[in-house]
């Protein structure tokens, strides 16, 4: 078994300043998040482990300081949790904040808004709730239902896949001819490297493992752009999660990682793979 891995994958710098602003004001003083900081059960477990509460609705929150998530917030959810007398610290991603930023300029300037994304996706629910007419697509489907309108203003959601949001920008302007249709571009850089390194990491391999969180919409679109190229892609949380079955001694085995998981997940999962790779090669010489 030969192990490789994505050349760009793992915990991306926006998850990282979250996670250190949740550790050194927790240390100040009582802390509540609301809702999942990042979505990484690992993460999430460490942070509770270290006394950090995490709620979803701010009425069930007991400590003065909250903080929002890495994926963001909507003017009308941080004058709801303020008008509660609570005191808030933002760990947005600030890639998410250039999204919201580019999203507003739109509708400024007289476009509609479409947002390419996961309707219930707390970072797509951060960027509608302020308004009050927009459109959620994430398929050729949704695309084909939208109505006609003068002028579109197209963002996505920050951990898309590039590729599939220029096709969906491409299938609108097909649609709607006679519509002007801009987009600007919002999906981070660190999604856009991770999604290259593991399309052409995948190309090589017999099989696929992507380390990620169950709700993380990148470590999600991972293991779709791996499947693409390799018919054995596996999604796993931790090294626990691996079945020695998937595995051949001559298998090419890559290993990717959604944007919120940590290095040493990552790690573990390695180690585990070269203590199956070190079995196997010991059974062949029995």
């Amino acid at each position: 078994m030969k192990i490789i891995r994505a050349e760009h994958l793992g915990m991306c710098f926006g998850v990282k300043d979250a996670i250190a602003l949740a550790l050194k004001a927790s240390q100040r003083e009582p802390l509540t998040i609301l809702g999942e900081l990042v979505h990484n059960e690992t993460v999430l477990d460490e942070l509770q482990a270290k006394g950090i509460r995490i709620e979803s609705s701010p009425a069930a929150v007991t400590t003065q300081t909250v903080m929002i998530t890495a994926h963001g917030a909507s003017e009308k959810r941080l004058i709801e949790v303020r008008a509660q007398g609570l005191t808030v610290l933002e760990a947005t991603c600030p890639l998410v904040h250039v999204a919201h930023r580019s999203l507003a300029k739109l509708v400024g300037d007289g476009f509609h808004p479409v947002i390419i994304g996961k309707r219930e996706h707390i970072e797509v629910r951060g960027m509608t709730d302020d308004l009050d007419d927009f459109d959620v697509v994430l398929s050729e489907e949704d695309v084909m239902r939208l109505h006609e309108r003068p002028r579109f203003g197209v963002v996505a959601q920050t951990t898309q896949p590039i590729a599939k949001v220029r096709g969906l920008v491409q299938l609108m302007r097909e649609r709607f001819p006679d519509s002007e249709v801009r987009f600007i571009d919002t999906v981070c850089q660190p999604t856009k490297q991770r999604q290259s390194a593991a399309m052409e990491m995948a190309q090589k391999c017999d099989v696929v493992v992507v380390i990620g969180g169950t709700h993380s919409n990148n470590t999600h679109e991972l293991v779709q752009t791996c499947s693409r190229f390799c018919s054995r892609v596996y999604h796993v949380q931790s090294a626990d999660g691996l079945n020695d079955d998937w595995f051949r001694p001559d298998d090419y085995v890559g290993i990717t990682a959604g944007t919120s998981t940590p290095a040493n997940v990552i790690n573990e999962v390695e180690q585990k793979l070269e203590e199956l790779n070190k079995e196997q090669h010991e059974n062949c010489l029995v």
